[in-house]
């Protein structure tokens, strides 16, 4: 039995293979180094103490995914693969689209064609849109999305119900992330953005090894304890394990089930900040910004469904995610570059 991680050497990616590692499956990893690099899964192998099988190919190459599933004794796809950044899907909506969805649905029919229907799909908060009150719950509505990127990820989620109402064969598990953050203990992989970080975590890491002057701070004038926006902040590590968790249900279940993955603690801009920099020792120069388009006071998780049907519960505090983000950006200032 074996695993096929879409997008496995990317940050989420590569910290799932780990995991699933640990947990005892088999993993075959793909990706196309659009955002990741050849050093991470060197990396990753490492810490895995295995040489896992590795495939370079885009998720819409309905050949190269054949010759995978051909070669390879596929039970089951994570499926983390796809373009993430919220300003770039709104220059380039067409892109998001034929990649996201259109990639999606080519790996589908491979898979079908294949009998592998099992699923664990990488989805996200920004489905949940502007109009829900937090704590967020998975039986809220979704759809009011404001930017290309989550709308591919709302459509995407109705793309993968519907197969499931179509042939009762199919198990998908949906996993709506809050905000990744931290990095593994090793410090040998972590998060690696390409350009200027579209995520706080590594504009703050990067402001702190002075690759960059200052960290920008969009509004302070939001109706939270402090005034910046408030989020749900995970370890990667543990939004890793609930993919091994998410593995092991989608594989004893069928049709579509959706979880939150968070922790159910809200932080704002500011604790972050400040959290950080007593992990890091460092301080982290700021500037209040004019708030961004599309953006809300407060976003935080209800991640109860997880632990009564999972089993799944995030173990890490922010220290740790400031420590171990750190530790990643601290021992590698170049990310993969070195």
């Amino acid at each position: 039995m074996a695993i096929l991680i879409t997008g496995g050497c990317g940050y989420i990616g590569s910290h799932t293979v780990i995991e699933m590692v640990k947990a005892g499956y088999d993993v075959v990893i793909l990706d196309n180094f659009y955002n990741s690099k050849p050093e991470a899964l060197r990396r990753t192998r490492e810490l895995a103490g295995r040489d896992v099988p590795f495939y370079e190919c885009d998720i819409r190459d309905a050949e190269g995914l054949r010759r995978i599933f051909r070669e390879q004794s596929i039970d089951a796809v994570i499926h983390f693969a796809g373009l993430k950044a919220v300003g770039e899907s709104v220059q380039k909506p067409l892109a998001y689209y034929d990649n996201n969805v259109g990639g999606t649905v080519v790996l589908c029919q491979v898979m079908a064609e294949f009998g592998c229907k099992r699923m664990v799909f990488s989805s996200s908060a920004t489905v949940y849109g502007m109009n829900n009150p937090s704590p967020l719950k998975e039986d809220m509505p979704t759809g009011a999305v404001t930017n290309p990127y989550g709308r591919t990820k709302y459509i995407i989620e109705e793309i993968l119900k519907d197969v499931c109402v179509s042939d009762k064969d199919w198990s998908v598990v949906l996993l709506r992330y809050f905000n990744p953050i931290g990095a593994h203990e090793s410090g040998r992989i972590g998060e690696d953005p390409n350009g200027i970080p579209n995520n706080l975590m590594p504009y703050i890491t990067q402001v702190a090894i002075g690759k960059l002057p200052r960290l920008s701070v969009y509004g302070d004038d939001y109706d939270t304890h402090d005034g910046t926006g408030v989020r749900d902040y995970i370890h990667v590590v543990d939004l890793a394990a609930g993919h091994v968790k998410a593995v092991d249900y989608a594989l004893g279940h069928s049709g579509a089930e959706v979880f939150n993955l968070g922790t159910g603690n809200g932080y704002s801009v500011l604790d972050l900040v400040h959290a950080f920099e007593k992990a890091s020792g460092v301080a982290i120069p700021y500037a209040i910004a004019p708030r961004r388009a599309g953006d809300i006071a407060t976003c935080y998780s209800d991640p109860s469904k997880a632990e009564r049907v999972l089993g799944w519960k995030a173990a890490r505090g922010v220290d740790e995610m400031c420590r171990d983000s750190w530790r990643w950006q601290s021992g590698n200032p170049r990310g993969y570059d070195q």
